[in-house]
């Protein structure tokens, strides 16, 4: 089976090696050194539209030890948004009750040694589910429902972590999680505007007026998906990565997000653009069969107008991050050509959005203009 591949650093991302070798075989954790000698080899895996994730490869053969290497984006302005502190503490706090979190080597946030905040965190070698199943797996229909539910549970386990005993009650901001979301996401695609979009005006407005209350507070991933896990051979869940975006929160909020990202092999041909992870293969389940596992593990039942809601607002998120890459691809932030599609990723999620919100299909296409007046979540 093929494991996840890294790739040649991109240009625009190159970093210097020796200065993170030194600053490693001075602050390493004990846990991993000493280190082999010599400067690592460096790669950089596929992504990293937000944070940047490198592998760092020490020594050869056998005695070989593998690192990952989180930093901010290139062009990156504002600390706060790509707080590679909070991070590291969000896992080192986390590995000892939920034990599929990397151990973490160290975190810099001198400057001098790259110019940005960094850390640095065991590999954990497996498999990255991407766009496509990876050369070499195959899975049948029962295997693949099966990876579906495990997944879902591992997101269940984490709703269900005792933040207090993992040192996590400040993480978040208590009751009235889902309207500052609402509120704090539109301020931020109002910033990341730029002339050549639509303003999503339609779409906030709805979220606004029909935003639920909280169901619970508890820890959430808010980027969980097949690429921000790690499988083993025999499929099971080894790892979760990637936890900028973890706070205390709403567990449906948590959820929406997840469903969001789930593209279906029915789903139109424009959504099927945007499909990072393979849950269209035969026996993955549908969007409606992941809240279905949710709510059998929880005993959280959500009625389908409520469903419409959280998946609405998480492809309403989905479109500002989309904007907030683009922007700095339009104001000359990064010259990653990737990025230039960005913005009209942005339009078609708004697209979406209307018409689950008009309809409760992404997939349908209204003769007209959305009329949201009458929509209810």
């Amino acid at each position: 089976m093929s494991h996840d591949e890294s790739r040649e650093v991109r240009p625009e991302d190159a970093f210097d090696v020796r200065a993170v070798d030194a600053w490693l075989r001075a602050h390493a954790d004990d846990h991993f050194l000493p280190l082999p000698e010599g400067e690592p080899e460096v790669r950089q895996f596929p992504g990293g539209a937000s944070n940047l994730t490198y592998l760092l490869t020490f020594g050869t053969g056998e005695e070989a030890r593998e690192l990952i290497l989180r930093r901010p984006p290139s062009g990156a302005k504002a600390k706060s948004a790509h707080d590679m502190g909070r991070e590291f503490r969000i896992q080192s706090a986390l590995r000892p009750v939920f034990p599929l979190v990397p151990r973490m080597v160290g975190f810099c946030q001198d400057d001098e040694v790259i110019g940005s905040d960094f850390y640095v965190m065991e590999r954990l070698d497996g498999v990255i589910l991407r766009q496509d199943l990876p050369e070499g797996l195959t899975l049948s229909e029962d295997q693949a429902r099966d990876l579906c539910e495990r997944f879902i549970d591992v997101l269940v386990a984490l709703h269900e972590v005792d933040v207090e005993a993992a040192g996590l009650t400040d993480l978040g901001r208590g009751a009235g999680y889902v309207a500052r979301q609402v509120s704090g996401w539109t301020d931020r695609f109002a910033r990341a505007r730029t002339p050549d979009v639509g303003d999503y005006a339609t779409v906030t407005g709805w979220l606004a007026e029909h935003q639920p209350e909280d169901v619970a507070t508890c820890l959430i991933h808010n980027d969980f998906r097949f690429d921000n896990v790690v499988l083993d051979d025999d499929l099971a869940i080894i790892g979760v990565l990637d936890w900028e975006m973890a706070t205390l929160g709403d567990p449906l909020m948590d959820l929406g997000a997840v469903v969001s990202y789930w593209t279906q092999a029915d789903d139109d041909e424009m959504f099927q653009l945007f499909r990072r992870q393979p849950t269209h293969v035969p026996g993955m389940l549908t969007r409606a069969e992941v809240w279905d596992r949710y709510a059998e593990r929880t005993g959280r039942a959500v009625p389908e107008q409520a469903r419409r809601y959280y998946e609405v607002f998480g492809l309403f998120r989905l479109g500002v991050i989309a904007q907030q890459i683009y922007y700095r691809y339009f104001h000359g932030q990064t010259t990653n050509e990737a990025y230039a599609v960005f913005g009209q990723v942005a339009a078609e999620l708004e697209a979406r959005c209307l018409r689950i919100i008009e309809t409760g299909d992404g997939n349908a296409r209204a003769d007209g203009p959305a009329d949201t007046a009458g929509a209810d979540a």
